[in-house]
């Protein structure tokens, strides 16, 4: 019987060496038996990747490593944008049942059916509990990714986010064992009495009130909301705020649709974000970010770095509390890129947030290009979002021996 415990630790480490950095990070999470390391580095060690791989497994001899290249790199209670540095974050999961896999983008291309892509996998929807997921942005649809997963494993968890590099570059790694990929999509399912509780706060106060879309022209914009032109309701609904949230709302107005159409009340997180990209001036249709669908239930957003910051806050002390004595093991947070210091005016924001509420919890992840993860019962691509997914133990998981 393994009678042992379920543990973590995070290293994060900020050193032009990539050597001596991931020497440092790995002396930080030597004192445990991982069953699995996720590893983060920023772009800056591009060249030594393939190295990096393999002295993390040579020196801690773990059967399973998992991660990918970032813009900025994340670790507990500190983010490091644009800095030569890496996260590893290292679990023991006794009893755990882990499936590494990697798709390719022609792999997610050709499944058809739910029932393609779980032979592709290998792995029935029983099997995984919850996913995380890395993913190329620049070869793979990503949105098409997320939504054959979603058909081929229902109802189960899934979190992650997008590769990410320099600004100017339109190339990013995934890593899984001792290989980098350049394409396609690494995941990780996660079965046993271990499960991953996915969060995602897309950092939005709804405005206004919530309207059915009642007309969608050919070109996909919303030509009307509750019988009327879909501009004038944008217009009253912007004269309803106070002054100051007029102000707020000048660039940083988004739209929302609901997740559940069935839902009797809508609040913060009800709504998948999208971008609001403009008005027709000839019909007063709207342009968003989605393909829209009459009947839809549809309220304007405001998001900046008040209502993100809240929404963040609310989040977590909302889990927190329903976690009880539950408490996580880890979390890996995959946050937009648009968020850190750009958003926030401050380093740290989001990981610090964490820290705040569930206290020094080991954890990883990096600054995407994209982010993974559900609004309601299903699981989206998103942007300026920040998704943390927390590693906990199944609720109806038997307790482990003392």
């Amino acid at each position: 019987m393994d009678d042992r415990q379920p543990a973590a630790l995070s290293a994060l480490v900020i050193d032009e060496d990539w050597e001596q950095a991931l020497e440092q990070a790995l002396d930080q999470i030597k004192d445990i038996a991982a069953d699995v390391i996720f590893l983060f580095a920023n772009v800056e060690f591009m060249p030594y990747f393939a190295d990096m791989l393999r002295m993390v497994r040579r020196k801690t001899g773990v059967a399973l490593l998992l991660g990918c290249s970032g813009q900025g790199i994340i670790g507990t209670d500190q983010e490091l944008e644009d800095l030569p540095a890496l996260s590893l974050l290292a679990l023991e999961l006794p009893g755990a049942e882990l499936r590494p896999v990697h798709l390719t983008p022609t792999m997610v291309e050709k499944s058809q059916r739910p029932q393609d892509l779980r032979r592709q996998v290998g792995l029935e929807p029983d099997d995984a509990n919850a996913w995380v997921l890395f993913a190329d942005p620049f070869h793979l649809d990503c949105e098409l990714l997320t939504e054959k997963l979603s058909q081929a494993y229902p109802g189960i968890p899934m979190i992650g986010g997008l590769a990410s590099s320099d600004i100017e570059e339109r190339q990013t790694h995934l890593f899984l064992n001792d290989e980098v990929f350049e394409e396609g999509v690494i995941g990780l399912a996660i079965g046993g009495p271990y499960s991953v509780l996915p969060l995602v706060s897309q950092g939005c106060d709804p405005i206004g009130e919530a309207w059915t879309i009642t007309s969608v022209l050919d070109n996909g914009l919303i030509d009307s909301i509750s019988n009327r032109s879909a501009h004038r309701m944008l217009v009253e609904t912007l004269q309803t705020l106070s002054p100051e949230l007029q102000r707020r709302a000048q660039r940083n107005l988004l739209v929302g649709l609901a997740a559940d159409e069935y839902q009797d009340n809508y609040e913060r997180g009800s709504f998948l974000i999208r971008q609001l990209f403009g008005v027709d001036r000839k019909s007063g249709a709207l342009a968003i970010g989605a393909l829209p669908r009459v009947g839809q239930t549809i309220q304007f957003q405001l998001r900046d770095a008040n209502s993100a910051d809240l929404d963040m806050h609310e989040l977590l002390l909302r889990t927190k509390s329903e976690l009880g004595e539950n408490q996580p093991i880890a979390g890996i947070l995959c946050t937009c890129n648009g968020r850190g210091i750009g958003m926030f005016g401050m380093p740290d924001h989001d990981a610090s947030v964490i820290t705040r509420e569930f206290g020094q919890l080991p954890l990883g992840g990096l600054f995407c290009n994209g982010e993974i993860g559900p609004v309601g019962r299903r699981i989206f691509l998103h942007s300026f979002t920040a998704s943390l997914g927390l590693i906990i133990k199944k609720p109806d998981a038997a307790p482990m021996p003392d």
